[in-house]
């Protein structure tokens, strides 16, 4: 215990290590004081003092004696706030103390380094992070993205994919966030699939048509794969924006059913139609094809497009076409011949797009069931095959050079 006469010693004294001890013993009585109301009034009087000392050294004393208080005063916090920036950036970072209100001017103003602090609080408000987020700087951005302990809202998101979706950094920081808006999943999922194009390794090992059809295969993926984790949630919204966007073709409606992505499908199909979701999955289940064809008018499909839809809904209600490679391959194989057969070899014009996408799809599903065929069958069968006997070839005899 130091004496009340050591202590006015230390405060006076012409050390600024002295100075600092009392402002550091000055915080510690202050925080701990369950006296009368007077003498908390007069530490408190103390501590105003130390905000007044020449030296950062004292000042820094105080500071970290009320760091990590939630008790801790606030108009003295704000005094320091505004003092040299390893004072300011270690309360902004630590203090508790300090509410929304006390950190948004930092967050809009400060420089890096605060901005840094503020990134690093235990305890970060959403409209904090997202002021923080709105100055721009990429490597706060990206720390404040890699916290699961701050949600963000749908429009500083959009914002972010729209601005920064050419930066691989924070394209993928964005894509791990779960709260992602679904229309700005795709877009970066089509800023990815631009990177690979671009990309000279990628364009050097691939043709440049097989580049085209495997990124145009990919986004298509991408686009109903979402939209059927949409659908799974029961938020038709995302199916809305792909119709009023235009993005919705008789490829897209073929793909999310080929790839069972069927909850999708139904979204799009109600959207078009105009028809309650429940009622058209419950079409697409188990209804006829006069229901189905009815349904498809609705949508505004022409009667060989919606007749070669009707026929890929009978196929998809007996195949397994959400995990099975080998299954989609058969379908899109069996519509494929269906339609050379039909028209004799001479697709109209209407379904020249269904089927030069049926003909993509063909070549790719014929590679990944094979890829998934040719391992099973090399373990099963040919460890068993007796390998041929070759005669022992004739040595050539070689003229010495």
């Amino acid at each position: 215990m130091v004496a009340y006469h050591e202590f006015v010693a230390l405060t006076q004294s012409g050390n600024s290590e002295d100075r600092g001890r009392a402002a550091h013993m000055a915080t510690l009585a202050y925080l701990a004081h369950t006296g009368p109301a007077d003498e908390h009034a007069a530490l408190y009087a103390a501590l105003i003092g130390f905000l007044e000392d020449p030296s950062v050294k004292v000042r820094a004393a105080l500071a970290y004696g009320l760091l990590h208080a939630v008790e801790a005063p606030r108009p003295i916090l704000l005094a320091l706030l505004q003092d040299a920036g390893v004072i300011s950036r270690a309360v902004a970072q630590y203090s508790p103390a300090l509410i929304d209100a006390d950190l948004i001017g930092l967050a809009r103003n400060g420089d890096v380094t605060m901005l840094l602090a503020l990134a690093e609080r235990t305890n970060i408000s959403t409209r904090i992070a997202e002021a923080v987020i709105a100055r721009g700087e990429t490597g706060v951005t990206l720390k404040l993205l890699a916290r699961r302990d701050i949600t963000y809202g749908a429009e500083t998101l959009v914002l972010l994919a729209q601005s920064h979706g050419d930066d691989a950094r924070l394209r993928g920081a964005l894509l791990a966030r779960r709260e992602l808006p679904p229309s700005a999943r795709l877009q970066l999922v089509e800023a990815v699939s631009r990177a690979l194009r671009g990309t000279r390794i990628v364009k050097g090992a691939v043709a440049a048509r097989r580049l085209d059809s495997l990124m145009r295969n990919v986004t298509d993926t991408a686009l109903s794969a979402i939209g059927e984790r949409e659908a799974e949630r029961a938020a038709p919204r995302y199916a809305a924006e792909m119709v009023g966007t235009d993005r919705v073709n008789t490829r897209l409606l073929l793909h999310a059913v080929v790839h069972g992505h069927v909850l999708f499908f139904a979204d799009i199909v109600a959207e078009l139609s105009e028809i309650p979701r429940e009622k058209v999955f419950s079409i697409l289940e188990s209804g006829g094809r006069p229901a189905l064809n009815a349904l498809f008018t609705r949508c505004g499909l022409t009667e060989s497009v919606r007749n070669l839809v009707a026929r890929l809904v009978f196929h998809a209600r007996s195949a397994d076409l959400a995990d099975d490679a080998t299954a989609r391959h058969f379908v899109v194989t069996a519509l494929t011949e269906e339609l050379i057969i039909e028209h004799g070899g001479q697709i109209p014009a209407e379904l020249e797009e269904a089927f030069a996408y049926l003909s993509e799809q063909n070549v790719m599903l014929a590679r990944s069931a094979a890829r998934g065929v040719m391992p099973a069958f090399g373990g099963a069968s040919l460890a068993r095959l007796p390998a041929p006997e070759l005669d022992e070839p004739e040595r050539l005899a070689l003229p010495a050079v």
